[in-house]
């Protein structure tokens, strides 16, 4: 099994219009996945994009798996492949003291590191500390980090979505790194549509509908592309309302400002 993924990698060939991300996906193959590719992989341009985040990022069988399908279901053939290091509660500054993350990183090969922060559980000080960290590890193996901006729930309460966008924003502009927006399209989602629910029953996990939207918002930040066009609707979500969140997913992306 490829070390990089320690056990976690999971890859699929796909299909999507992606624009610039495509342009450059050839040159993430790493050195295992070349030496000894599936025969109807060869030549198929590779994009490894790793994980780094908590129940909000795995729940529902996680944004990657569903990014995998979303991809599929386009046009231009890619492959891509996927790894996660997530732990149920993790904020990025434990991921930071485990040892896992970073050691994922450091194997590089990775073509986008997703960094998701969940800032009702941490201040806004520890998420810049942390979040300078880690994209700094990122970028030391010449992989590109994004953050993935999630949302606001009941539990923990003392921070809204406009407080979290505007954080990102912060750290977008200190870093010069790129954001998922998620919080962004979550709030108007809530607002625009409030019966189509994006909390699962806790209030504070995604429904699958929520899941979907991160999905989406992280898929057109990585391709700065419309998920739009794209067939994939996971189960339990109409074809009509998964079409109404690859909207807002784009909208929210198109309009964001760091």
């Amino acid at each position: 099994m490829n070390r990089l993924c320690d056990g976690f990698c999971q890859s699929v060939v796909a299909s999507a219009s992606v624009g610039a991300w495509l342009a450059v996906a050839a040159g993430a193959v790493t050195e295992a996945a070349a030496a000894d590719p599936a025969p109807e992989a060869a030549g198929i341009p590779i994009r490894r994009v790793l994980f780094v985040g908590n129940s909000l990022t795995y729940w529902n069988d996680g944004i990657y798996f569903h990014m995998e399908k979303l991809v599929a279901s386009g046009a231009a053939v890619i492959r891509v492949e996927t790894g996660k290091s997530v732990k149920g509660g993790a904020t990025l500054k434990s991921h930071w003291d485990r040892s896992e993350p970073r050691a994922m990183i450091a194997a590089g090969g990775w073509s986008d590191v997703v960094l998701q922060e969940d800032l009702p559980e941490i201040n806004v000080s520890y998420f810049r500390e942390n979040a300078r960290r880690f994209v700094e590890s990122v970028r030391a193996v010449k992989s590109r980090p994004v953050l993935l901006m999630t949302w606001a729930y009941e539990r923990l309460d003392w921070i809204n979505n406009e407080q979290i966008a505007e954080a990102h924003r912060k750290v977008a502009s200190e870093l010069g790194v790129l954001v998922a927006p998620v919080a962004v399209a979550w709030q108007r989602v809530a607002l625009d549509r409030p019966m189509l629910d994006l909390f699962g029953p806790d209030r504070e996990h995604p429904s699958v509908a929520g899941t979907y939207l991160a999905t989406c918002v992280l898929y057109a930040t990585l391709t700065q592309t419309s998920p739009e066009p794209l067939g994939y609707a996971p189960a339990g979500i109409t074809p009509g309302d998964a079409l109404y969140l690859r909207r807002m997913a784009w909208e929210a992306v198109r309009e964001w400002k760091p």
